[in-house]
């Protein structure tokens, strides 16, 4: 396999002009406790936006030029010495975010950890659109607010990729769900189960909403502190922008100065959950492919429904990039690979 080369989305440096585009790059080789996936689609996700602003430099570590993107469903094409839950011809789903590898490319390696077999029903576009926007919403209700049924969850931004499934799984878990969206989305939002809609062109959350449990910040801006005054004492925010905190620099093991940074950027919201007695967190999605797996039984079974906006053409793939960017996409943008 050595030599091969292979097309990729990249892009070539931080800033205004990422220089972002479809490149010859090396195939990648690997290592004894991964696999080689031939990408038949990959998902965007909008932190791949943000990522080329240089936002999380910190954080994220890429040699440039570096691949663009971390959803993927494909073929296993090759297995590492290691390798025991797959075997070349299956068909596998996963992410890579957090990597330093990205998936919008002909061929994508994926930690044997990190993959799950592609759910039976769906297809490869729409089995790429889960990994990101699944795990995060596992990770946030499950993991970090432990929902528990009956409980009141507010999930802003419903018709979003990550309101869109995120919605759908805390109603899986028997929550009842509010939302905000726009006039052109409340019937698609209103079928995934949301128990409250607002039409935030005509109403605020604040104004409405009382008494929740959980709160999943997926807006930028003043959605996160506005949230604090619809939480009741004990409940939670978990936050997926920001602002980062030093628990994350810590768990990331990231140095001093950037643990501080991040103490110092978190400071104001933390201390005004604390006094609603209510905790915030910053959430970081890591790949798990035991989780996956659970989240394909739930997709199986039809709990959940992939909702997907548009899907591009590989040769396409920057445009994509420059539609999720706009921010009007109703559930996941897809490049169809093969």
């Amino acid at each position: 396999m050595t030599n091969q080369t292979m097309q990729a989305l990249t892009f070539k440096r931080y800033g205004k002009s990422p220089d972002v585009g479809l490149a010859d790059v090396p195939r990648p080789t690997l290592k004894a406790d991964e696999i080689l996936v031939q990408v038949h689609a990959a998902a965007l996700n909008p932190i791949d936006n943000m990522i080329l602003t240089g936002m999380f430099k910190p954080v994220l570590h890429f040699q440039l030029p570096a691949t663009i993107g971390s959803d993927l469903a494909g073929v296993v094409t090759e297995v590492g010495s290691q390798v025991t839950r797959f075997k070349v011809g299956d068909a596998v789903f996963a992410s890579i975010f957090d990597t330093g590898m990205g998936s919008v490319a002909e061929f994508a390696v994926v930690a044997e950890s990190a993959a799950a077999m592609k759910p039976a029903n769906l297809d490869f576009v729409q089995a790429a659109s889960i990994p990101m926007v699944g795990l995060t919403s596992w990770q946030a209700l499950k993991e970090r607010a432990g929902i528990q049924p009956n409980q009141k969850v507010f999930i802003p931004a419903g018709s979003g990729g990550i309101g869109t499934f995120a919605i759908q799984l805390a109603k899986y878990f028997g929550a009842k769900v509010a939302t905000t969206t726009s006039s052109k989305n409340l019937a698609l939002v209103k079928n995934l189960g949301a128990d409250q809609v607002i039409d935030y062109t005509k109403q605020e959350f604040d104004k409405v909403l009382l008494g929740y449990d959980i709160v999943l910040g997926t807006i930028k801006g003043d959605a996160i502190e506005k949230s604090l005054g619809i939480l009741k004492p004990g409940s939670k925010i978990v936050s997926l922008v920001g602002p980062l905190d030093k628990a994350f620099a810590q768990s990331k093991r990231l140095n001093f100065v950037l643990k501080f940074v991040f103490g110092l950027m978190s400071r104001k919201i933390i201390a005004q959950a604390k006094k609603r007695q209510v905790s915030y967190s910053f959430l970081f999605i890591r790949p798990d492919g035991a989780q996956l797996s659970d989240i394909s039984k739930l997709l199986e079974a039809e709990q959940i429904k992939p909702v997907i906006d548009k899907v591009f053409p590989f040769e396409q793939a920057k445009d994509a990039l420059d539609y999720l960017a706009q921010g009007r996409a109703k559930g996941k943008v897809v490049i169809k690979i093969v």
